[in-house]
């Protein structure tokens, strides 16, 4: 064997090694903990681990990059995946703390929900903001945005996420933009205040929310005619509290998470291993089983039992005007929009 060969088998030894080290090790997920991180352990932690013996710690936390960023910039990277909003994604591609994501790995970015891959970010699931009402209080409900802004039609108070995100564009599409039209209008300084004048036509009647288990007990409590909510909110009061709220799908603002992979973790490929095992058809579709959010996989839609598809926020019949989150204009614009809607509630 000449110099080279031996060369280039230990080289490849070495590789395997180190592999095998960082298998051994195990992987450790972070991700947002209560009912959701609850789902992902049982459509993909311990199925994984089931499969490959390879043991997952899950840690958890609140969303912060800082956290990413500590642990990249001090060079002890400890989290092998995490799951990320869309503004972390975005945010954390530009910093240089998250891996560029290979999406030749995963069938290609056209694999995916339209709207939802990112550089340095995978998509896993797809939630939604939309707005509900009482099945037994209102029997003749909304079906619109327009409606949710209509006082005379449907009297009563509105429940709104204290937030500019999600309430300009909710306030466009009442006013009659379409949703693909509706971040076109809003990068308008004419597009901006078209939307506070729309909501100014409801502001006196509007209880605000900040906390997401807010919206179900302003609906069960009565204080509230319809309110905005997050889609598995309103799926649970009705599963756990036995509660009749409809969703009104139309115009729903839908935004993912992702999984991200931090720079420095002990083994690219033990984290790519796991994403693809978690970006399989059948494992994001078991995941509808335990929460009402959608697979971005496009191709594991097939495989959501049909009971649960119809709650679901990708429902081919939920998301016909669905509204996909622009997280670039929020990027570039939050600060700005934030600010100003503090000013105006403050009027």
């Amino acid at each position: 064997m000449s110099v080279k060969s031996v060369t280039l088998l230990f080289a490849a030894t070495a590789l395997v090694a180190l592999s095998v080290a960082a298998h051994a090790d195990g992987l450790t997920i972070t991700s947002w903990g209560g009912a959701y991180q609850k789902s992902q352990q049982e459509a993909y932690f311990k199925p994984y681990a089931a499969k490959t013996g390879i043991k997952i710690t899950e840690e958890e936390y609140n969303g912060e990059i800082a956290k990413i960023r500590a642990m990249v910039q001090s060079g002890n990277t400890t989290w092998d995946a995490v799951d990320i909003d869309a503004a972390t994604a975005q945010q954390g591609c530009d910093e240089g703390i998250l891996q560029k994501i290979d999406y030749s790995k995963f069938g290609g970015k056209e694999a995916f929900t339209k709207g939802s891959t990112f550089e340095c970010a995978l998509p896993t699931i797809i939630y939604s903001t939309v707005f509900a009402y009482d099945g037994d209080k209102i029997k003749d409900g909304p079906k619109t945005w327009a409606d949710f802004f209509d006082l005379k039609k449907f009297p009563g108070k509105r429940g709104l996420q204290k937030v500019a995100f999600g309430n300009l564009e909710f306030a466009l599409m009442a006013d009659g933009v379409a949703p693909d039209q509706v971040y076109a209008t809003l990068k308008t300084k004419e597009g901006v205040d078209r939307a506070f004048k729309k909501l100014d036509t409801i502001k006196k009647d509007v209880v605000w929310w900040e906390a997401g288990a807010q919206p179900p007990q302003l609906l069960a409590s009565g204080e509230v005619a319809m309110t905005t909510a997050w889609n598995g909110r309103i799926f649970n009061a009705n599963k756990a509290d036995h509660k009749h709220f409809q969703i009104v799908w139309d115009g729903q603002l839908q935004d993912w998470d992702l999984w991200g992979i931090p720079k420095g973790v002990k083994s690219t490929d033990a984290s790519y291993a796991f994403l693809k095992f978690a970006s399989s058809p059948q494992a994001q579709a078991e995941q509808t089983k335990f929460i009402s959010y959608g697979p971005a996989l496009l191709a594991a839609t097939p495989f959501v039992d049909k009971e649960i598809l119809k709650d679901l926020p990708t429902a081919p019949d939920n998301s016909k005007t669905a509204l996909a989150n622009d997280p670039v204009f929020w990027g570039d614009n939050k600060d700005e929009l934030q600010k100003r809607f503090t000013s105006w509630l403050s009027q």
